[in-house]
Parts: structure tokens; sequence; C-alpha cells
């Protein structure tokens, strides 16, 4: 059998980077190859320990699938926005926009990837300790929360940063403080502001940049305005600019019930969060209005 022949390749191999091997230096490169397609025979030895079929490698895939719906419906998106700029999405098929916006975030898939986990494997290397699978959610999630038209250097600067500085630097996957994929997008915000905000940031147009009359707001850039540009429902399904992964309430709700479903979410993290967020927001909306008009907050709690 074929997956036979691969664990009977490894298990041929294994001596090599074994202590007292040739490849010894390249060990934790070949224990994160071979733990990522099969399970770990390494056995305990000593203390009391917790048996279950759910290891980390399979929280993060399980984190990874419920991404999936994000990261197609992102894709859709980054089309449906661009043909709709230049006027032609009535005269699109569905597979033309979604191939347009699949071909435009691939590549920042895949410098997501190749940084991110290169990092990871010299940091192993380096320290001498196993590969994590950590990396394979902020590898998506790192592109998803950024604008579409953020350079693809900047996204492995910022790849470097996060996995080095959010994560790394505190002992790797499992110790960091910080979500290595929010503190990407912090670094881009505040290191390059001006290709993280602003309307041409939102929508790929290619080359029909120059576009007489184009606008590419976000609806809060547009409330600002005081122009109200999209209904409830354009935001909830997310036919709105915005960052790849972020546009899509359904999406995105879709990966929280897989997440619940299969235990490996907690709805009471989830809700904490979005009130959390809510609450936040209501107050900081209090106080603004209240600074500006010079009205004592408490007027508006009663």
């Amino acid at each position: 059998m074929k997956g036979q022949g691969i664990k009977n390749f490894f298990d041929t191999h294994r001596p090599k980077f074994e202590k007292g091997g040739k490849l010894h230096p390249f060990q934790s490169v070949f224990e994160g190859m071979e733990s990522f397609l099969y399970v770990s025979d390494a056995t305990t030895r000593k203390g009391s320990h917790i048996r279950d079929s759910i290891d980390l490698k399979r929280t993060m895939i399980f984190v990874v699938i419920a991404l999936v719906p994000t990261l197609l419906f992102g894709m859709y998106n980054i089309g449906y926005q661009h043909f709709h700029a230049i006027g032609t999405f009535a005269d699109s098929t569905f597979w033309q926009v979604f191939i347009y916006g699949a071909l435009r975030l691939l590549p920042s898939l895949i410098i997501s990837y190749v940084v991110g986990l290169g990092v990871e494997f010299a940091f192993a290397q380096i320290k001498g300790h196993e590969i994590n699978e950590g990396y394979l959610v902020s590898g998506i999630l790192i592109p998803l929360v950024l604008p579409i038209n953020t350079p693809l250097w900047m996204t492995a600067v910022a790849v470097v940063f996060s996995v080095v500085i959010a994560k790394e630097a505190f002992g790797g996957t499992g110790m960091n403080i910080w979500n290595p994929a929010l503190i990407a997008r912090a670094f881009l915000f505040f290191a390059y502001p001006s290709q993280m905000s602003g309307e041409s940031v939102w929508i790929r147009l290619g080359s029909e940049q120059a576009i007489d009359g184009f606008s590419g707001a976000t609806p809060l850039g547009l409330a600002l305005t005081g122009i109200v540009d999209y209904d409830i429902m354009d935001a909830f399904w997310g036919f709105i600019p915005g960052s790849i992964g972020e546009t899509s309430t359904f999406a995105i709700l879709l990966g929280a019930a897989f997440l619940i479903i299969t235990g490996i979410g907690s709805w009471k993290i989830m809700f904490s969060v979005v009130l959390g967020g809510l609450t936040t927001g209501l107050l900081l909306n209090i106080f603004a209005v209240n600074a500006f008009m010079e009205i004592p907050f408490w007027h508006h709690l009663f």
C-alpha cells in the first residue's frame, strides 16, 4: 500500500537523523514531517499523563477546516469586488469571479506558509525542539486579516515579525501571549499605514487601477461620511470591501459552528469575545459623542 510505503521510507531513514547519525542536526525537521503524516509512536516513560486521540495536530487541522468557508468566500469576494468596480460583473460567470479571486489570494497564502514554516523550522533546528503544528492555522489567518492589495514582500516581513516576536520569543506554540496573525496585522498597520488604510487597498483592480470615480471604501469608512451604500444583508453575507477573511459573517459563523460541534471551540469564549467587543465599542462610541457634544456620558445611560 502507498501509505505503508511512505511509513517504511521514514522507518528506513530514521537512523540517519537519530543521535550519532550523519543527518542528526536535522532531526527536528524529520520528526516534524513524520508527525504531520502519522501519529507519533513516542511513549512517555514517567509521570502521570492524559491519553487522548485528539492531539495538537488534529486540533489545528480542525481549525483549518473551520477556516475553509471564510477562505473560499474571501476568494469569491475578491473577484466580486473587482468585477463590480470595473463594471463588468453582470457579464461575468461564477467561475470567472472565483478564479480571479483565487489567483490573487494564492500567492499570499504561499508566501505566508513558505516564510512562516521556514522560520519555524529554523528555530526548531537552532533550539533543538520539536516542530509544532500551530502555524498551520496562522499561515491561513495572516493573509485573511490583510487587505487584498498588501504587497507580497510586506506579507513576508509581517510573517517573520509575528513568528519571531509574537511566538518564538515566548517559547513557541501554546506559550505565546499574543495571536501571531493579529500581531502581523498590527505590525503592518503601524509600520506601513498607507498600505493598510484608505480606499485603494481593499479592492484588487489590476490593470484597471486608474478607473475614474472608483471608491473602495469599507462600510465603516462610508459611515463616517454619512453615506450608507450597503444594506444589512450585504454585510451578513459578506459582499462588502474589507480584509479578505473578515467580510462574511455567515462564513465565520459556519466555522464557529463546526468548532463548537466538534468540541474544539468553546461557545462561552466566543460569546465572551463578541460581547466584550460590542460593549467596548458601545462605551467608546458614547464617550466619543459626549466629547464632541460636551454632554455628560451618564445622560445616555438613563
